[in-house]
């Protein structure tokens, strides 16, 4: 089952070129499994043991299946569908010295930005189309072969390149797309793909992504290095739980967020009242509004789910001195004395119950108490529905490089904890 679970994984990782991807490939399984989408602009009729899902701006999706017994609340598994990358700007087609053609990019969260020179690059994300109505429409586009190139300066040319240099995102990282012959080809691509003229394209949000397939590593295959690990790991583990288990008195519900590299503030962010809004308009369904939803609340529970970094084979240093997680140890229960994590003390025993009772190993991270961490979406979400939450993760290696390294065998293990959460 792990090498079947672990391949999906990766297929579903291969095919999510961008956040409006990853959510366009939910939706698909949703409905292949009988989930009836609903619209934030319509009213709900929700029946009990139904499947549901509702997306926000093509990028952030809330699933959700309902027990076929009264309600007591809500279990939610929350990750995100965004990873750092470089984002096209408008008017992206730049000459230089009458040779060559580069896009004009900018980052898109917290990059290593060492790690995306000689790699085969395309673009993908989705264009604004006009349709003949008038009306507007998303398509999403993929430029499915090897595009771009973002490439290194010859050692010949910068010998200090060894020693550590500053890199400049407007001078040293835009990509290569060919020479000047290419001019206007990027346009022409994306209109085919949409199935417009040129000129019915009204607007987009295209990002750079790494043509480079996951795959399996290490001596005994415990490694996957691929691209987007974080986040995309834990949005398919909590997809596939949902999808496994019916619940018995909870709500299950899986929120998959955008903009979480960039701080989650958006309309479609961890941040906004996506979640809120889906949780109550569930409860009204059910003649549950006012104080009748904050009892719900109340005996609810969130599991920010977002990757943890591992103890670093050349850098052990860098992990605190006695919480020091590593890929294939279990899942990682993440503590920051600031909060920027939420777990406490009763929702570290939660977790560690859940995982007692799916017979999976757990571990604990704590950053380095001089070294300041990251933070991730968990916070952000209780702040507009006030459950009590953990936040958990799987150790991974090289977190926002354009290809990251993690266990082979802690995806299965995440969807077992996940699958007894649903249905506790």
């Amino acid at each position: 089952m792990q090498n079947e679970r672990t391949a999906k994984c990766l297929q579903f990782i291969d095919d999510s070129v961008s956040c409006y991807h990853v959510v366009a490939n939910m939706e698909k399984r949703f409905k292949e499994a009988g989930f009836t989408e609903l619209s934030e602009k319509e009213s709900w009729e929700l029946r009990a043991g139904g499947g549901y899902y509702v997306k926000r701006n093509d990028a952030s999706i809330v699933a959700f299946r309902l027990p076929h017994k009264e309600m007591k609340g809500f279990h939610i598994v929350a990750s995100h569908s965004d990873s750092p990358t470089f984002k096209v700007k408008t008017n992206p087609e730049l000459l230089v010295e009458d040779c060559y053609l580069r896009l004009n990019t900018e980052p898109y969260g917290g990059m290593i930005y060492s790690t995306w020179f000689d790699r085969s690059l395309s673009v993908a994300g989705r264009v604004i189309v006009a349709k003949k109505d008038g009306n507007l429409e998303s398509v999403l586009v993929n430029v499915d072969e090897e595009l771009l190139v973002i490439p290194s300066v010859a050692i010949h040319m910068n010998r200090e390149a060894n020693k550590g240099i500053e890199l400049n995102p407007q001078i040293d990282l835009l990509p290569l797309m060919g020479g000047k012959h290419a001019k206007g080809s990027l346009m022409a691509k994306l209109a085919e793909l949409a199935g417009v003229p040129q000129s019915g394209i009204l607007g987009s949000d295209l990002y750079l992504y790494v043509r480079e397939k996951g795959k399996l590593a290490g001596a005994d295959k415990e490694l996957i290095i691929s691209p987007r690990l974080d986040d995309l790991l834990c949005v398919y583990a909590s997809m596939e739980a949902l999808l496994a288990k019916e619940p018995k008195e909870y709500a299950s519900v899986c929120a998959v967020f955008h903009n979480e590299e960039v701080g989650s503030l958006t309309r479609q962010g961890a941040a906004s009242t996506f979640l809120k809004d889906t949780l109550e308009r569930t409860a009204e369904c059910f003649h549950k509004s006012g104080s009748e939803y904050l009892r719900l609340v109340a005996d609810s529970f969130l599991i920010s789910a977002d990757n943890a970094h591992a103890l670093h084979p050349n850098h052990p240093e860098k992990a605190d001195a006695a919480n020091r997680p590593v890929p294939n140890g279990g899942i990682v229960i993440k503590h920051h004395g600031g909060q920027k994590y939420t777990t406490d003390g009763y929702s570290e025993a939660l977790i560690r119950a859940l995982c007692r009772e799916a017979e999976v190993p757990c571990q604990d991270y704590h950053n380095r108490s001089d070294i300041a961490g990251g933070s991730t979406l968990g916070n952000l979400s209780t702040a507009q529905v006030a459950v009590q939450s953990a936040d958990i993760g799987l150790a991974q290696l090289a977190m926002h490089s354009a290809v990251e390294t993690a266990g082979s065998r802690d995806i299965e293990e995440l969807v077992r904890v996940l699958e007894v959460f649903y249905q506790k």
